[in-house]
């Protein structure tokens, strides 16, 4: 987005951003203790027997308001908050149910459906969600290939949702959510390879220029593409933060009084885009003191220390469903992350270091290694209660699908970019940029 639509943007959102400061001195100072301040019933022992067994009873709480504190316990997660980390896994992977990677169709690494179908279409037709809006993403990456019109494209990353009224009173409050698929496309890879920190520098009014973020997602976040046929409407960035704003505001001028969630959802190089809008999100105010979660399936880090710092700072909250064999969950950053900032201290805030709670998994099937990293076995896994058996997608899983796309799009890649990328793959495992 353009910096002085930003600007006008912090202007407009000031009053609230002063609020929110105000109540955050109350709690304790910051707006991460404003937003623990809503557990208090948790803390003080109040939230027990049907509440504790629904997700309206207990919703900050699967929200992350305590950080998770006593749902991830060693004996096992919490059946209310397994359940919906699952369910939103699913919402996740329909976006993969309905990217289309057929090279003949006319929406060919676009959605197959329209707002109104796409749930139903993809199995889910009592979802409980009203798609709003479409994103589009296009890194500012040039990709030469024997298609070069495919390159640096705007395609299609997820889409903008709220509750139905029947799924409001399930959940306890109105959920807006954001849901992102993960790397798919050639230009979406190179980009993914672009693991130098940059500052974010997201907030015009407040620069922070030691908050930095790996700078291909950075790029996919904020780089625009005006020939986008389906999106037309800027970078992923700017259609984002006209969206949820809006429904948002929709909501509390709707129904005043209801409680407003902001639910943002990825898998893979999809949840380093839930956290920068996580983050992009707060640090304008533009959330409207609405708590503000991310539930992250096999991500990557994202940024340094300082963007973990602001982050908890803002009130983020972030869950981590990592799978313990998964490499991209370690990456990028193999050698410089948190583990070894405070050996490397002339290095620190070149350091990539994870944001939130980790709730690891703990799969790997010999023969398909692929499957490490599989949105399906994640959610499956979830759904199973840990029965890694019943969590094997009998058809190789969305990941099989993807991977045999990426293959064709080689099978017509010139030999020394062929060799690149397999070389650029190799040095992002090794964590050697």
């Amino acid at each position: 987005m353009a910096a002085a639509a930003v600007h006008r943007q912090c202007g407009g959102v000031s009053a609230t951003r002063a609020q929110q400061r105000v109540r955050c001195r109350a709690a304790g100072g910051s707006v991460a203790a404003a937003s623990a301040a809503a557990c208090a019933p948790v803390e003080a022992g109040l939230l027990r027997g049907p509440a504790r067994r629904s997700v309206a009873g207990m919703w900050r709480q699967v929200q992350g308001c305590d950080d998770w504190e006593g749902l991830l316990e060693p004996d096992g997660v919490h059946p209310v908050l397994r359940a919906e980390v699952a369910r939103y896994g699913e919402l996740v992977d329909a976006c993969y149910k309905a990217f289309d990677l057929d090279p003949a169709s006319r929406r060919y690494l676009n959605c197959k459906y329209g707002r109104e179908r796409l749930l139903e279409e993809v199995g889910m037709p009592g979802a409980g969600y009203e798609i709003t809006r479409y994103v589009y993403a296009a890194p500012d990456v040039t990709v030469p290939t024997m298609e070069p019109s495919t390159s640096g494209r705007g395609r299609w990353i997820g889409y903008v949702a709220v509750s139905t009224d029947e799924m409001t009173r399930r959940l306890g409050r109105r959920d807006v959510l954001v849901s992102f698929r993960g790397t798919v496309t050639p230009a979406e890879w190179v980009a993914n390879l672009m693991s130098s920190l940059e500052p974010a520098r997201l907030d015009p009014c407040d620069p922070c220029p030691d908050v930095k973020v790996e700078s291909g997602f950075l790029s996919l976040y904020t780089s625009a593409d005006k020939t986008c046929r389906f999106g037309g409407a800027g970078s992923c960035r700017e259609q984002l933060l006209r969206e949820v704003p809006r429904l948002i505001d929709t909501c509390a001028k709707g129904r005043p009084g209801e409680a407003v969630s902001v639910t943002l959802a990825g898998h893979s190089m999809g949840s380093a885009l839930a956290l920068l809008l996580a983050y992009d999100l707060t640090e304008l105010g533009l959330n409207r003191g609405a708590p503000v979660t991310v539930f992250s399936f096999g991500g990557p880090r994202v940024g340094n220390a300082a963007f973990k710092a602001r982050c908890d700072e803002l009130g983020v909250k972030a869950l981590r469903v990592a799978n313990v064999h998964d490499p991209i969950t370690k990456l990028p950053g193999i050698f410089l992350n948190e583990a070894t900032a405070g050996v490397l201290r002339p290095w620190r805030a070149s350091c990539y270091t994870h944001v939130g709670v980790e709730l690891p998994l703990d799969f790997i099937r010999v023969g398909d290694l692929a499957s490490v990293h599989d949105l399906g076995t994640y959610v499956a896994l979830l759904k199973s209660g840990g029965d890694k058996q019943a969590a094997a997608p009998p058809d190789g899983g969305v990941l099989a699908k993807v991977m045999e796309f990426v293959g064709r799009r080689r099978a017509g890649a010139v030999p020394w970019q062929d060799a690149a990328l397999q070389m650029g793959g190799l040095v992002q495992t090794l964590g050697l940029i």
